[in-house]
């Protein structure tokens, strides 16, 4: 119940920019956009609308991150959080009252984004809502980084890291809209010790009806989203005792 009560008000806090969450959706519908209609004038199939799609969602919830980190952060930074201190929520109910209303979120945004694919080319099968499913885990992996960077770092802080250096992370190291075999090697590895690529490849394995090839790389996913949300439950803990 406190979980929830605090939940709906993050809710209301969030519907208070419209701006920023209409560009947190809108951005990647730009991209994916772009890349379709550069699709469309080379004659080699380098950005297929099956392909680009899911690496486009999960790009679109590197935002995600952005939103969970500015809102913890402000509220932080304007002493909200110190007069709840006092209330009876644990580390754990501040948390998941600052990470549920953002897990819609990034479902309606993985929504937008496969309606927009429909659009442009893509076959409506039920392996639409499997994929959208199979990013789930990385959409709360970003809601944890978010959040963790949130409580350690102030609003503008949570803006480079998250804004700036998260998504060009996701955008670069995931192979939302390029093969990494391509580039291989080192960066290759990297990639794939990181979960940003094996979130895209599960995407387009369930979008692609490749079920055998999306535990693979889910869990591995799923792993690091149980650490970071660990780590940022920890981490309030601690400021909690701290500022007690």
């Amino acid at each position: 119940m406190r979980t929830r009560v605090f939940a709906g008000r993050n809710t209301k806090e969030l519907l208070r920019d419209p701006l920023n969450l209409a560009f947190g959706i809108g951005f990647p519908l730009v991209v994916l956009l772009l890349l379709s209609a550069i699709q469309a004038n080379v004659p080699e199939a380098i950005f297929e609308i099956q392909n680009i799609a899911p690496g486009i969602s999960v790009f679109g919830l590197a935002f995600i991150a952005l939103f969970s980190g500015m809102l913890i952060a402000k509220d932080r930074e304007s002493s909200f959080l110190m007069r709840l201190y006092a209330s009876p929520l644990t580390a754990g109910n501040f948390i998941y009252g600052y990470a549920l209303p953002l897990l819609p979120m990034a479902i309606i945004q993985m929504i937008v984004c496969f309606i927009a694919a429909l659009f442009l080319g893509l076959p409506l099968s039920g392996r639409i809502l499997l994929s959208i499913a199979v990013q789930l885990p990385a959409a709360v992996f970003f809601i944890g980084i978010g959040l963790l960077a949130g409580s350690l770092l102030t609003d503008k802080q949570v803006g480079g890291v998250c804004g700036a250096l998260l998504t060009n992370l996701t955008a670069w190291l995931s192979g939302a809209w390029f093969d990494l075999e391509l580039v291989g090697g080192a960066f290759k590895t990297i990639s794939y010790l990181l979960p940003f690529a094996h979130a895209v490849d599960a995407a387009k394995a369930a979008l692609n009806g490749d079920y055998a090839g999306i535990f693979p790389h889910l869990w591995w996913v799923a792993g690091y989203a149980v650490v970071v949300m660990a780590i940022a439950v920890f981490v309030f803990n601690r400021k909690m005792d701290i500022q007690k």
